[in-house]
């Protein structure tokens, strides 16, 4: 039997193939072709959130890329970045930026990787949050809570 596969496009783009911005200096000019690129067809998705429904501002897409481009240079004191991935570099569509106050395994290969901070993207995002598991014990003694 073929196994079941999400149809939900922003599911399936999540789990694409993205690259690192590994040095500082490659983040500050990605961060600034994404300026150039600020179109207002752009969702910004903080995973802690619920999805957002509409796509943010150019207003607003410009002072998100202010605020994470000061947030990861203060708060991630490395010598490298290292914690945004993007899907193209050249025509971007789907950017993953990890927090950098909640790493955890970011990099390497997971049936079960970790989620990004933040996600932009020009696809409408969707909930990536899996349901927890359910244990053998909550399946027996669920009707006692």
């Amino acid at each position: 039997m073929k196994p079941m596969t999400d149809s939900n496009p922003y599911k399936t783009a999540s789990l694409g193939f993205f690259k690192g911005i590994r040095h500082w200096h490659e983040f500050d000019a990605f961060w600034q072709q994404l300026e150039t690129l600020n179109d207002g067809n752009w969702f910004v998705y903080d995973t802690n959130k619920q999805p957002p429904t509409g796509k943010i501002s150019s207003n607003e897409f410009s002072e998100f890329l202010k605020m994470t481009h000061q947030l990861l240079h203060t708060e991630h004191q490395e010598e490298y970045c290292g914690i945004v991935y993007v899907d193209n570099r050249d025509n971007p569509e789907f950017i993953k930026i990890y927090d950098p106050a909640n790493l955890g395994v970011v990099c390497g290969f997971s049936d079960n990787p970790p989620l990004p901070g933040w996600i932009i993207s020009r696809l409408s995002p969707c909930d990536l949050h899996k349901p927890a598991p359910i244990s053998l014990w909550k399946k027996y003694l669920h009707r006692f809570t």
